[in-house]
């Protein structure tokens, strides 16, 4: 059986409080409408993850609680991963690497640039991960420590303006 892992980017953040330190903006009109339809979105695909797995910036962790509760995650199967924030590639390979295994399924939520550069690095050709976007990948790896891109796909890029 492959695992999958669908990296997810935070929806769209305010700014309008200059003054808030950029791990504290919350998500703003367009984020809250858009991260409950990309929750229906997978759920319509049948995706039902063992596993969230957020950085701890607000507008990751809010994405990641709305489309859980769309997909009726537990909130005791939502994790913090304060790596995910500001992470290199390496840094996300490294995040990957320490998934359980028991965990076939995951979804990760967090930012660019490294989703971007993620995404290029399993071999998908992208200039910039929208927000609320989804990177849908498998691998054949039996352990999430052996990720590599010689064993990792992505099947598919979504954001909410190709389907909303």
């Amino acid at each position: 059986m492959k695992k999958q892992l669908y990296l997810i980017r935070h929806a769209k953040s305010s700014w309008s409080s200059l003054d808030l330190k950029d791990i504290k903006r919350p998500l703003n009109e367009r984020g809250k409408r858009d991260a409950p339809l990309m929750g229906g979105l997978l759920k319509a695909r049948g995706i039902a993850p063992d596993a969230i797995i957020s950085s701890p910036a607000i507008r990751a962790i809010t994405t990641a609680r709305v489309i859980g509760d769309v997909l009726e995650i537990k909130e005791s199967a939502i994790y913090q991963e304060a790596k995910i924030y500001e992470a290199t590639v390496s840094e996300m390979l490294e995040v990957i690497g320490s998934i359980p295994d028991d965990f076939d399924s995951v979804l990760m939520f967090g930012h660019n640039p490294a989703f971007t550069y993620l995404a290029n690095y399993f071999g998908q050709r992208l200039d910039n991960l929208p927000t609320c976007g989804i990177i849908s990948l498998e691998t054949t790896a039996k352990s999430w420590a052996d990720v590599t891109e010689h064993n990792t796909e992505v099947i598919r890029v979504d954001y909410p303006k190709m389907h909303f």
